[in-house]
């Protein structure tokens, strides 16, 4: 069995990108990461945004904690395999605090109803944090199965420097909650993107960063959320004296633990300066689990070679028989409620209505409904026979036949199958109804057909078929025209041709006196005729000459030039050690350039993370846009002089 978690920096971005850019569906993308159970981060999105292709999966069950009130922002989601696997209980939100389907906070739900492991009041006056601010972000999603509680993570970054308190109350809640689930003797799995690494190793710039604060090895480790995340693990390295409550580690970090050794295994890095081809990234994404299931992990890795997103999977896998309770058992049946797998073998077929109520699937806006897959494979019905159902049908008298037959067709009735028993002569058994010429029904005004009202229709209001009858109405009340006043109009709005020997002077023009005496201009022209020469056009166009139209043919197009110019990309320069154009960026550190544009070398940032001489990776070619668009001027001033 295999979990795998990846943040997917927006749910729709891993379509973008191979190797499953041609199916463009979850399904592939499930079958390409080879796990039961999927939980991803950073979806971007809020429960309105959510379609049927995220929901409505055939062979899997979701959930989702999405934010309450940022657009666009975090989000967590879970994924399990139904054949494989079916948690016992499901909820959002780290603290317990958010309201469960039933309408009840999770905290305060029945023992047997509830995870469990939520902070006490003690405890959270200790946490110093607002609990339902902290739940609302959609940061955590926590599911239960008999073989041990999931806790799908999103912790909060640092990105901008605001968010240092509710960053560490965020990560001192994980740790409450996670001891308080391990002292009530469940086994716990902590996976996701906890935006912290635990030393230099899980760092390219980890060694750069401690130069340039000045700071010693000690003050790095120590650092609050590292402090704090390292005394969560088996094995973090904790300068000092321990916290009190944190005195043992409870969670065994997998993929360090099978590759110990191991240099540049990172699971994120930096797009804005192309930073993964040369591997100059963090491990900032984790798969942790306690330590009596460290026996039970098989295989534990990162997936880099997986595009998609500025993050890579990173998956666990399990053995398919584990140690639980003293005992060896199967671990499809400890995935699974009670009952529905023995010993590897499934029991009871999977039905929505044994999922946990969170499950997206039970979701107002999804609940009885089928994918198109499903509907199709689901089993036909079984038809009755024709002898069942001719005796199923009770024949009506043709009085009653009649009634019911007016009813139907006056509209009080809804259309329904009038049945009468099978005629002696062969005949069919449902006649036609036939409707009774002295029967009128008044039929009903649709919403449409309302605004056919002389209310409305004094606004300009009208239907579709009123508009299309009047059109009709117009088209018939319109004069019929002879021939003679068609070829009249056709002169009317004709232009004068243009004798073949033109006069030295000016070129033809029509005498206005003359061509308003013969073709009188009507009072309203249709709006395709074109507008009649004016007589001071006329002596414009007639004064012009062959110099004044070179000036304005000259200056449009200078014009057209200038625009052009300013609206069309600037032409980069190219970089000093590779002579290839350059990239612009933008400076957004604060500070005396910030906001100014730059150009640099294009190329991926090396292993190294600094600007290098002679090899493959990003120079340091660095020009300020401002100076690069005055040099560019004055090269093409100089060559127009």
């Amino acid at each position: 069995m295999r979990l795998t978690t990846w943040n997917v920096n927006g749910i729709r971005n891993p379509f973008s990108y191979q190797p499953w850019n041609s199916a463009r569906t979850f399904p592939a993308m499930f079958d390409i990461l080879g796990s039961d159970i999927v939980v991803m981060q950073e979806l971007k999105i809020q429960r309105k945004d959510l379609r049927d292709d995220m929901v409505l999966l055939d062979g899997w069950d979701c959930y989702f904690s999405l934010p309450k009130h940022k657009k666009g922002y975090s989000g967590v989601g879970m994924y399990t395999r139904n054949a494989t696997c079916s948690p016992i209980r499901a909820e959002e939100g780290l603290l317990g605090v958010l309201p469960s389907p039933s309408g009840v906070a999770y905290c305060e739900l029945p023992e047997e109803e509830s995870i469990g492991g939520y902070p006490s009041a003690f405890q959270l006056a200790e946490l110093g944090v607002d609990p339902a601010e902290l739940d609302a972000e959609g940061r955590c999603l926590v599911l239960e199965f008999p073989a041990f509680v999931l806790l799908g993570v999103y912790s909060p970054a640092n990105s901008n420097g605001m968010r240092d308190g509710f960053r560490y109350g965020f990560i001192c809640s994980l740790d409450c909650r996670i001891r308080n689930l391990t002292r009530a003797g469940k086994r716990v799995v902590l996976v996701g993107d906890l935006n912290v690494s635990r030393d230099e190793l899980d760092g390219a710039s980890a060694l750069e960063d401690i130069r340039k604060a000045a700071i010693t090895h000690e003050e790095y480790i120590s650092t609050p959320n590292r402090r704090v995340f390292n005394q969560l693990l088996i094995g973090g390295e904790v300068i000092g004296l321990r916290d009190e409550g944190r005195e043992e580690g409870v969670l065994w970090d997998t993929t360090r633990g099978l590759h110990p050794d191991r240099k540049g295994m990172y699971t994120h890095w930096e797009q804005k300066v192309n930073a993964r081809p040369g591997n100059f990234g963090s491990r900032i994404d984790f798969v942790l689990v306690c330590e009596s299931m460290r026996s039970w992990v098989k295989d534990a890795n990162t997936q880099e070679g997986l595009l998609g997103s500025d993050h890579c999977p990173v998956y666990v896998d399990f053995h398919d028989t584990v140690q639980s309770h003293g005992k060896e058992v199967s671990l499809v049946d400890e995935m699974s409620p009670p009952g529905v797998f023995q010993e590897g073998a499934r029991m009871k077929d999977w039905k929505l209505l044994d999922v946990p109520a969170f499950s997206g699937k039970r979701l107002p806006e999804f609940d009885k409904r089928r994918s198109i897959k499903s509907m199709f494979a689901a089993p036909s019905l079984r038809q009755p026979s024709s002898s069942a159902l001719h005796s199923s049908i009770k024949p009506l008298s043709p009085v009653k036949q009649e009634a019911v037959a007016e009813r139907a067709i006056a509209g009080h009735d809804s259309p329904r199958l009038i049945s009468t028993a099978p005629e002696s002569n062969g005949t069919s058994a449902y006649p036609a109804l036939k409707r009774k010429a002295s029967v009128s029904a008044k039929p009903k005004l649709s919403k449409r057909q309302k605004s056919d009202t002389p209310a409305l229709a004094a606004k300009g209001q009208q239907s579709m078929k009123g508009f299309l009858s009047r059109g009709k109405a117009n088209a018939t009340e319109l004069p019929t025209r002879t021939a003679g006043e068609d070829q009249q109009t056709k002169q009317r709005f004709t232009t004068p041709e243009v004798p073949t020997t033109p006069t030295a002077s000016a070129p033809y023009l029509p005498d206005p006196a003359t061509t308003t005496e013969q073709h009188p201009v009507p009072t309203t022209a249709p709006p395709s005729a074109p507008a009649s020469p004016t007589p001071s056009t006329l002596s414009a166009f007639t004064d012009a000459s062959p110099s004044s139209f070179s000036a304005h043919a000259a200056s449009i197009s200078a014009t057209q030039r200038t625009w052009s110019t300013l609206f069309s990309r600037p032409i980069a320069p190219l970089c000093e050690g590779h002579a290839e154009p350059c990239k612009t960026m933008q400076t957004k550190k604060k500070g005396s350039n910030q906001g100014r544009s730059f150009w640099m070398c294009a190329r991926p940032l090396g292993p190294s993370g600094g600007k290098e001489k002679g090899t493959q990776w990003r120079c340091g070619t660095f020009v300020w846009g401002s100076e690069w668009q005055g040099r560019r001027g004055e090269e093409r001033g100089g060559e127009g002089g």
